[in-house]
């Protein structure tokens, strides 16, 4: 309306400036009004043209900024729902967080911009050299990036800053002052005056290890002789009984390798406490510092720690060992009774004494043993199980032969064939059981020949103990001889028996007696017998017994060689049967 009333105004102008020129050319005037009408109409119409417009940018640009304010209403809305269950990507760098990232940009992840910050920050931190107020902040339209020099460490973005509840150039300083202040500290660990400072430590270190090492091997070659002469002064002859075990000079011999220990002991303990403070100098080998001390800890602590843990079964296994000792010694003891004959049992001989309490001791170490096995350290892993499943495959397949002679030494003392002492014989083998044990027996022949019998052979072989037939009922000792038949038997077998008559050690009583025992085609076989209780001289008996008859013999004239006689043929046919040729 105001516009209308400016034209209508500016008419009534024109039309009174056109009456006071006195109405000069009406026809010139009226039209130049009617140009002036149309370009003002004109005019008009493009500034009703651009209210509209700018009305319609007013109203769209106040909707707008009422959306945004309600998006920006619900992002933060968002956020704090988010913030209870999201708990971002902190910053972290030598174990000290330095804040927490919690939105992307653009495409990348949280994650990924951290190790990207991180990266970046400990490149610049760690130089040699470094301006730190080269750390500044660079404001864009839509990021504020946190600069080094040229390079971006960090862009924050509107949504870090909504996380925050700031702005983002305020969030933007605040991390550019906390990146200043970690670059500033690295670089004061890792700085060229740290660098400097720590070659000084160094070779204060090598120095002083190299002083300590000279002034040990110096202590060493200057004190051992002297230690050594004042110990063989004082030092006595360490004994038992009439037997030296260390005699003076032996133990200067272990106390000079004492003292080598000592020194080697000394310089290796010196490098262990140098080498880690040489590493611990430069912060890039300060982690080499715990891994080598930890290379003589750590194993110092798991035996320690071991020990510790180990000591109540210790406890326990040190209760079931002297259960058993004593055990053991009480059986030993009723063993001892049984087999001197003081304490007799029925049914059970002195001589099953010994290898019965063997092996129930065997029995009760065996058990002994399964009740200490869990209770050892690492009885429960598997490489345990393995080592000692391997141990008893080799044991059980190398010794069958082995168990197979034990097994047989205890049946051959529970049947009691023969005892120590006694005279056997085994197969063409004769002596004295000179001793028995679990895997093997003994004789001593006659010629005071050793020979040693796996208990598993002679327990499946035929043994004779003349011992025990003598000593019960005697040994039969008997001889043959073979006389022609020119001889009358009663003559021989008179001869024969004055002949044992005449032999020490073989008995009266039961009296000897003679047995013919072959007719053959030219002799006759004569075998006399005689009792004798003296088995450990068979050998003299026999001998003794043939002197005799050979000299009964000879003095009554009788010729112990058998006649062979042979007929010689005289023009004698053949004495072959007539073959019949038509049957053949």
């Amino acid at each position: 309306m105001n516009t209308r009333i400016c034209i209508l105004s500016l008419l009534m102008m024109f039309a009174a400036t056109a009456t006071a020129q006195e109405k000069e050319t009406a026809d010139s005037v009226a039209l130049a009004a009617d140009s002036l009408v149309r370009v003002l109409q004109s005019q008009v119409q493009e500034l009703e043209l651009q209210r509209i417009i700018m009305q319609e940018q007013l109203d769209k640009s106040g909707q707008s900024a009422r959306e945004d304010s309600i998006q920006q209403a619900n992002r933060v809305a968002r956020i704090d729902s988010l913030r209870s269950i999201t708990t971002g990507t902190p910053l972290i760098i030598d174990d000290d967080t330095l804040f927490v990232i919690y939105a992307r940009k653009g495409g990348t992840l949280p994650e990924q911009r951290v190790e990207y910050a991180r990266d970046k920050i400990l490149s610049y931190g760690k130089r040699i050299t470094l301006l730190v107020d080269s750390v500044y902040v660079f404001d864009s339209e839509y990021s504020t990036d946190i600069m080094v020099t040229d390079d971006v460490v960090l862009s924050i973005t509107d949504t870090d800053a909504l996380w925050q509840n700031t702005s983002r150039q305020d969030l933007a300083q605040r991390y550019s002052d906390i990146i200043r202040d970690k670059v500033q500290q690295l670089h004061d660990e890792f700085g060229l005056r740290q660098k400097l400072i720590g070659l000084v430590f160094v070779l204060t270190i090598i120095v002083v290890q190299a002083l300590l090492i000279w002034l040990t091997n110096w202590l060493y070659r200057h004190w051992r002789l002297r230690l050594v002469r004042r110990l063989l002064r004082i030092t006595q002859p360490l004994s038992i009984k009439t037997y030296e075990i260390l005699p003076p000079h032996r133990q200067g011999i272990l106390f000079l390798a004492a003292l080598r220990l000592l020194r080697l002991l000394v310089i290796i303990t010196q490098f262990i406490i140098s080498i880690p403070l040489l590493f611990s100098v430069f912060p890039e080998t300060k982690a080499l510092t715990y891994t080598l001390l930890g290379y003589v800890w750590n194993p110092l602590k798991d035996i320690m720690t071991s020990v510790v843990g180990f000591v109540p079964n210790l406890f326990k296994i040190v209760i079931i060992v002297l259960c058993f000792r004593y055990t053991v010694k009480a059986l030993r003891y009723l063993a001892a009774e049984i087999g001197s004959g003081r304490l007799k049992i029925n049914g059970f001989y002195t001589d099953w004494a010994q290898p019965t309490f063997y092996i129930i001791r065997l029995l009760c170490y065996s058990f002994m043993f399964v009740m200490i096995w869990p209770l050892l350290p690492g009885s429960d892993s598997k490489v345990f199980e393995g080592v000692s499943v391997f141990i008893g495959l080799i044991i059980s397949l190398g010794s069958s032969s082995i168990i197979g002679n034990i097994i047989a030494g205890m049946v051959i003392t529970y049947m009691r064939p023969f005892h120590k002492g006694d005279f056997i014989r085994y197969g063409d083998t004769e002596g004295f059981v000179i001793e028995k044990t679990v895997l093997v027996t003994r004789l001593r022949t006659r010629k005071n020949e050793v020979i040693t019998i796996p208990n598993s052979t002679l327990l499946s072989s035929q043994t004779s103990n003349f011992s025990f037939a003598a000593h019960n009922f005697g040994v039969i000792v008997h001889t043959k001889v073979t006389i022609g038949y020119d001889m009358k038997w009663s003559d021989i077998r008179a001869l024969l028996i004055e002949a044992a008559d005449k032999t020490p050690g073989l008995q009266k009583k039961p009296e000897p007696y003679v047995r013919i025992t072959a007719l053959d085609d030219f002799y006759v076989e004569y075998e006399i017998n005689a009792y004798t209780r003296k088995a450990e001289a068979l050998s003299d008996i026999y001998s003794t017994l043939h002197q005799n008859i050979l000299d009964s013999f000879h003095k009554a004239g009788v010729e112990i060689m058998s006649p062979h006689i042979f007929a010689g043929r005289q023009n004698l046919d053949l004495q072959i049967p007539v073959i019949d040729q038509e049957n053949k």
